[in-house]
């Protein structure tokens, strides 16, 4: 009978450690669990966060460009009349990144720098 005894011991130990948590245990997993992932979803550096992407440049408020000759002064009035955060100015041909960014004036200007088209993107 001592043989049975040892053997069912160690058994009964482990099954007994595979039962669920108790609920203080869990809660506190939980916690642990969602702050984490709060903490993972905040930059650490507000200076290092991605700009958001919420598309607030309205491309309406600078419609007035088309066929004036784009100067710097005027690239930043219709940028800040379209609530954009930046603006740049794509010349025919010229080579462009093509990311959507919903926070970006782009203003299309013709070979004499005249703007043809005012958009968001």
């Amino acid at each position: 009978m001592p043989r049975i005894a040892l053997i069912s011991l160690p058994l009964l130990l482990a099954l007994t450690a595979c039962g669920s948590p108790h609920p203080d245990e869990q809660a506190a997993a939980v916690a642990r669990s969602q702050a984490a992932a709060e903490a993972a979803a905040e930059p650490a550096d507000p200076a290092l966060a991605a700009p958001a992407v919420d598309g607030s440049c309205d491309e309406t408020q600078a419609q007035w460009v088309i066929g004036k000759t784009m100067d710097d002064a005027q690239l930043e009035q219709a940028r800040g009349d379209a609530g954009a955060e930046t603006v740049r100015s794509l010349k025919p041909n010229q080579v462009i990144t093509m990311e959507y960014n919903g926070n970006r004036l782009n203003i299309d200007v013709d070979a004499k720098g005249v703007a043809t088209a005012a958009r968001c993107g």
